[in-house]
C-alpha cells in the first residue's frame, strides 16, 4: 500500500475558486485532480500540457504599446477605433 503525504501551496483565491467549480463539474476533488497531474508527470518527466508565453506581453510589444500610449497623452499620436484583430491559433 502506498504512503500518503500531505503537500501544502498558497495560491491566489479566485484561481482555486474557479479551478474548484470546473473540477466539480468533472466530478473531481482537487486532491485528485492534482494526483492525476503528479502522476502524468512522474510517467512522464513533463508538463502534460504546452506551455507558452503570451505574446501580447513580450518585451517588444510593450515598447510598442508604452510608445503609442505616450503618442496618445502627449497629443502626437491620435486616439482611433479600430476592428478587432483575431489571430488564428
Amino acid at each position: 500500500m502506498a504512503h500518503t503525504t500531505q503537500v501544502s501551496f498558497r495560491i491566489d483565491e479566485d484561481i482555486k475558486k474557479n479551478a474548484e467549480i470546473a473540477l466539480e463539474d468533472m466530478g473531481l476533488t482537487m486532491s485528485a485532480a492534482i494526483t492525476v497531474f503528479l502522476k502524468k508527470v512522474g510517467r512522464e518527466h513533463r508538463i502534460p500540457f504546452e506551455i507558452n508565453s503570451d505574446p501580447f506581453y513580450s518585451e517588444s510589444n510593450m515598447r510598442y504599446l508604452n510608445k503609442v500610449i505616450s503618442g496618445i497623452e502627449d497629443g502626437t499620436r491620435p486616439l482611433t477605433e479600430h476592428e478587432l484583430i483575431e489571430a488564428d491559433d
